[in-house]
């Protein structure tokens, strides 16, 4: 039911950042109203396949910024003011449910695997928060999660009525310090089982 954070050396996803391109002559203008918003699919090894989903935010900051690519280079501005860095600290907020489509494994390699996710299973698995720089990867660290919620998809006493299997979603929200953090990195996110294998992986970036 806990998800644990961890901040350790070791090292595709599907990647949505939710902005906005306008193009006008020798630059290319993005906004990022809202946040920066992510989402991926994962698996867990002989179990269920899930949707991540999720947003980075910090009040407006992301609300008032456009990122400017001009043949010169990519500038950062809120208004008048050219930024570089991202504020002292974002919030990172996130879903985890089951979710099957063609990036799941087939089942008829084992028909016989956990088709839900549980809380048992999500218990298991670790978080990694790590910004990215190039090919470099520096944990992230002194995070605190600030919320952690199951809701049920489907009422326990409806699902046990008609023999139904219990289908929750996870909901987490961690606070991370980003004070002296250039916009140019990216905030990866990974989810490890157990056996440190990857679960999902995915970045939130500008």
């Amino acid at each position: 039911m806990r998800l644990l954070l961890h901040a350790t050396r070791c090292a595709a996803a599907l990647l949505m950042v939710c902005n906005v391109p306008a193009l006008a002559r020798d630059k290319t203008v993005w906004s990022y109203e809202g946040g920066l918003f992510v989402i991926t699919n994962g698996a867990i090894a002989s179990g269920p396949c899930f949707r991540l989903a999720g947003r980075v935010t910090a009040g407006d900051f992301f609300d008032h910024l456009k990122r400017f690519d001009k043949e010169s280079g990519t500038i950062f501005r809120r208004g008048t003011e050219t930024v570089e860095n991202f504020p002292d600290r974002l919030t990172l907020t996130f879903l985890v449910h089951d979710h099957y489509d063609l990036t799941c494994p087939p089942r008829e390699e084992n028909p016989d695997a956990p088709k839900y996710l549980t809380r048992a299973m999500m218990s298991s698995l670790h978080l990694y928060l790590y910004w990215k720089r190039g090919v470099e990867l520096r944990p992230v660290e002194n995070v605190e999660r600030t919320f952690f919620a199951v809701r049920e998809l489907i009422p326990k006493a409806a699902a046990q009525a008609h023999g139904l299997p219990e289908k929750l979603e996870w909901t987490y929200e961690y606070i991370v310090p980003s004070a002296g953090v250039p916009l140019t990195d990216s905030l990866v996110l990974i989810l490890r089982d157990e056996e440190n294998r990857m679960v999902a992986r995915v970045a939130a970036r500008l």
